[in-house]
């Protein structure tokens, strides 16, 4: 009798589960290497070959080029990213693959669109080399322009965007209420301290009712990004500042990041509410832990609406923190007046909008949801991973609530 037939249960089951993790690590090896090269190679063969003749010299350099960026990606953003120790190594690689992966991803784009400028210059009689060469030459520069101006509209202020809601249950007295919303803020591998004093000193010069953070403060440890996020803690509002987790912060960081930003005197609003009262009137703000926080293992995280509106009032409305816009359905189901968001920073770079849409109701705006909830989606004020915003500005939102 073999050895394989004498096995008993227990060792196969155990053998099958060691083999289960060994499958995954394959498949997603294999994933990562066949995107990677559709991902360089239209960006290659548009600008380099496709028929533009160019002198062996430009080829063997451009393939060069290719071949040590097809390499230095996934190396990079797996060293950058990988679970382990925070240090400055670990933040400098993954400086490195963020950058590689904002600039193929926008090459691989706008190399697809530019199939659309052959397919008129060949209409037009255009031959080659001179119609690939056109080509070539001009998503070239396009990449260029649109990766410069990306990574200028990454690092600059945000934006102001203005937007009324009207709220009909809201009362007289809170009429006008500002509510500012900062979100997605990112702090990461690339140091942006001097950002951040820039968006603490334009939240506050508009002179908030209610600041909110919606998730997403950064990419790491308190430790490792208190620096850039200290600015937070000289935002100023007249009424609240109130604070959710997002699903970056379920990386490992969720309930370290709750207590310090209460410990820089704000509200974390950990599935509770507070309630602003002005006269006879009274509003409450309420706040959920992301979506992903159940299945994150985080003792004592998880979406919890009905537990952060416990005690309530059903007549008094509700503005509700709740990082991701999916989160809508819990909100429409408890009769949520207003629910604020982040997540999906409005693609970050075109046109991911498109695949973002996919997994969120809604991308960016404002929008309704059943016969009472309306849902703002701010496009989020920083930015994750490559530091380039195309198509896609980062905003400070300022929602001016209208009492019905």
């Amino acid at each position: 009798m073999t050895d394989r037939q004498t096995q008993h249960p227990e060792q196969s089951a155990s053998a099958g589960r060691s083999a289960r993790p060994r499958t995954r690590r394959v498949v997603v090896s294999t994933v990562v290497f066949v995107v990677c090269i559709v991902l360089f190679a239209l960006p290659a063969w548009t600008v380099v070959f496709a028929g533009s003749q160019w002198p062996p010299a430009v080829r063997v350099v451009g393939t060069v080029v290719a071949f040590v960026a097809f390499v230095a990606l996934p190396a990079a953003m797996y060293l950058g990213h990988r679970p382990g120790p925070e240090g400055a190594a670990k933040d400098a690689w993954a400086r490195v693959g963020d950058v590689l992966l904002g600039l193929v991803w926008i090459a691989f784009v706008w190399s697809a669109l530019s199939l659309l400028l052959r397919l008129g210059l060949w209409f037009a009689g255009v031959d080659d080399p001179v119609r690939s060469r056109i080509v070539s030459v001009a998503t070239a520069v396009v990449v260029v322009v649109l990766a410069l101006w990306g990574h200028y509209e990454a690092m600059r202020t945000p934006r102001v965007r203005h937007t009324s809601v009207r709220v009909d249950r809201l009362g007289a007295r809170f009429d006008g209420l500002r509510v500012v919303l900062v979100t997605d803020t990112h702090f990461g591998p690339l140091d942006r301290t001097r950002w951040s004093h820039r968006l603490a000193d334009a939240v506050n010069a508009l002179e908030p009712d209610v600041l909110a953070h919606v998730g997403d403060i950064a990419d790491g440890s308190v430790v490792r990004r208190r620096h850039q996020a200290a600015p937070l803690g000289s935002m100023l509002a007249s009424a609240a500042r109130v604070y959710v987790t997002g699903n970056h912060e379920y990386f490992g960081e969720a309930q370290e990041w709750l207590d310090h930003m209460e410990s820089i005197g704000w509200n974390s609003l950990h599935n509770r509410h507070v309630v602003l009262h002005r006269g006879d009137d009274a509003l409450i703000i309420a706040g959920v832990d992301d979506a992903t926080a159940k299945g994150s293992g985080a003792p004592g995280h998880g979406a919890d609406l009905g537990r952060a509106l416990a005690g309530t009032d059903p007549s008094i409305p509700v503005l509700l923190l709740a990082h991701q816009p999916k989160q809508i359905g819990d909100a429409v189901r408890a009769g949520v007046d207003l629910q604020v968001s982040g997540h999906t920073h409005g693609g970050q770079i075109w046109p991911f909008s498109a695949l973002v849409r996919l997994d969120q109701p809604v991308v960016h705006g404002l929008s309704r949801h059943g016969g009472r909830t309306q849902l703002y989606t701010s496009r989020g004020s920083g930015f994750w991973g490559p530091p380039f915003r195309v198509f896609a500005p980062s905003e400070i939102s300022v929602l001016t609530l209208v009492a019905g």
